[in-house]
């Protein structure tokens, strides 16, 4: 298994895979993710995911044509500033890779980063919707809000005609969700409004009493980070349940227990829980992450395709990541075999095409358990084809 940095939160850590340096030049990859910070959980699965994938893509060996892979952690905290300090850091000790971002707004920042200074970037969880087509160095090895959206839009049938309220976070991951619930919904012929919550806010029962005294026909929920048992609180205490048609992405298996008997009122779209997908890839990965002492969660594959992608294009390139411009041109329309199934990334503005999941909770506190109630193919959850914008 791949060892992995002791830094103290807040510092840099640096990793690598396979075992001696041997005669050939290692290839430096960068990691910028949330180590610590509100989206700590997430950022944790990413890097078990990592592991697990780098691990998987090169058979064990940790190495391409003989090219050690070295990957060095930076913790940005779910700052973008600190990300964008820690990607020019990086690049200046010669990555010419960089791979993370927990955090929408982090992503945001790091891509042009990497434009400007002609570097492969794959962002992570991040979900917004603008990091697909920002430029052409930019991918994306997770979903993104469009994603959401068409399958959360699958439970609505005929939008027409319908009020749908997005409660939201007043984050770049909560007002993409606004726009992609516009963008899809609205287009449709229902009318959007949205309540955002600032993202340190603490009290949320003003919010959830907006959300239901706007009697939406549909109440999309878009949340994370370490407020989301304060927010189903709030919901619950107010019966906006009893009410209203909820919609919501199954976040994180710690969050399970937070819906009590509503969850199972909830309608739930789902990127990824540990078994969803039941292919022989997401096996790997659950026994790769469970043998580091980890468990596959909502987050994991997103860790795990960044490495498989990371480890393609390094391969394309004869164990060599020094012409960026042919990283690129390899990921480009390569479609592979992911936990999720099968997997392409779009040449057009690099979207990640994939499954997503209509998921039922069953049960409530510890005994809450996902089941798959339908796959929506790649193709039915697709975004539409973003002009790349450099």
């Amino acid at each position: 298994m791949l060892a992995a940095g002791c830094a103290e939160a807040g510092t840099a850590g640096t990793s690598s895979a396979g075992g001696g340096s041997g005669s050939k030049s290692p290839v430096k990859v960068g990691l910028v993710y949330s180590r610590t910070g509100p989206l700590a959980a997430y950022g944790k699965q990413y890097l078990e995911g990592f592991k697990a994938g780098l691990s998987y893509a090169t058979k064990g060996t940790g190495a391409v044509d003989g090219h050690t892979i070295e990957f060095e952690e930076q913790d940005d905290a779910g700052d973008p500033a600190k990300a964008v300090s820690a990607a020019k850091d990086l690049i200046g000790k010669g990555h010419k890779i960089l791979a993370g971002s927990t955090a929408s707004g982090v992503a945001l920042q790091v891509g042009p980063i990497a434009a400007q200074n002609k570097v492969l970037f794959i962002s992570g969880p991040a979900a917004a919707d603008k990091v697909t087509g920002l430029n052409k160095y930019t991918f994306r090895s997770g979903r993104q809000s469009y994603q959401d959206i068409r399958a959360a839009a699958s439970f609505v049938g005929d939008a027409k005609g319908r009020k749908v309220t997005v409660l939201a976070q007043d984050s770049a991951f909560g007002q993409a969700n606004v726009a992609a619930v516009k963008a899809v919904l609205g287009t449709q012929g229902a009318t959007v409004d949205a309540v955002l919550a600032p993202p340190s806010a603490t009290d949320l029962t003003p919010f959830a009493t907006q959300a239901k005294t706007a009697r939406p026909d549909l109440l999309f929920v878009a949340w994370a980070g370490d407020s989301s048992s304060a927010l189903w609180t709030a919901l619950n205490q107010q019966d906006v349940f009893a009410e209203t048609k909820v919609v919501t992405g199954l976040d994180l298996a710690a969050s399970y227990p937070l819906f009590g008997a509503a969850g199972e009122k909830i309608s739930f779209l789902n990127h990824y829980f540990g078994g969803a997908a039941g292919t022989p890839v997401e096996k790997a990965m659950e026994e790769a992450v469970t043998a580091g002492g980890g468990k596959a969660d909502i987050f994991t594959p997103d860790g795990f395709t960044a490495a498989q992608m990371i480890v393609h294009a390094i391969e394309a390139n004869h164990g060599s990541a020094e012409d960026t411009s042919a990283l690129v041109k390899a990921l480009e329309g390569w479609s592979f075999d992911g936990v999720k199934g099968k997997t392409t990334v779009r040449a057009e503005d690099h979207a990640l095409l994939q499954p997503m999941f209509q998921v039922r909770l069953t049960g409530t506190g510890a005994a809450a358990k996902p089941s798959v109630e339908k796959t929506l193919a790649a193709d039915d959850v697709a975004p539409p084809v973003t002009p790349m914008a450099g």
